[in-house]
């Protein structure tokens, strides 16, 4: 026999009362977010934050066993490839209870649960690119160290040193420079 939880459960029976959650929480992923009553809702936040939790990972075990909660196939496939690459720098806290009125029938009190708006996809090229360029930058300098000296320089090098003295030369050469006077 399962574990009842503290309090009223939400339906009659442990077995009720995960399908109901299942049933929010693929609602919540297929819509971004679900308008229900405040105890629905924080009984839905842990299980979604898991589930979310379980997709950032992105391994096939981790498939299966969000499946065997959410049972639409599309919903898994848009949590796993859209909702979680969204919330990669975040450890939890991605969903939102927000409290609204009253319902009008019974007077329960009534909330919105959505999923917190993320954009971290636009971040990770940036800071992949600047991560190639300090490697790209740190072998670079390597490879200088590295370099005997006793050698002849690169082609690049030979070509610098040519600019070099070319440029002295056209100074030199220019009309109205100045004469330098030798001792």
């Amino acid at each position: 026999m399962p574990t009842p939880t503290k309090g009223a459960r939400l339906g009659g029976s442990p077995a009720h009362e995960r399908m109901m959650l299942a049933n929010l929480a693929t609602s919540l992923f297929r819509h971004g977010k679900i308008t229900t009553t405040e105890t629905k809702a924080r009984r839905l936040r842990p299980l979604a934050e898991q589930l979310i939790t379980k997709a950032k990972r992105g391994d096939l075990h981790s498939r299966r066993r969000v499946l065997t909660v959410v049972r639409d196939k599309d919903v898994v496939f848009e949590l796993f490839d859209q909702i979680a690459p969204r919330y990669a720098n975040r450890n939890g806290g991605y969903t939102r209870i927000v409290k609204t009125g009253p319902r009008k029938g019974d007077a329960a009190p009534m909330a919105i649960i959505e999923l917190v708006e993320e954009l971290v996809v636009a971040e990770a090229p940036a800071k992949a690119a600047k991560k190639t360029a300090r490697k790209a930058t740190a072998q670079r300098d390597k490879v200088e160290a590295l370099a005997p000296e006793d050698e002849e320089p690169t082609a690049s090098a030979k070509a610098d040193a040519d600019t070099d003295t070319t440029s002295e030369a056209t100074d030199a050469d220019a009309p109205g420079a100045k004469d330098e006077v030798k001792d």
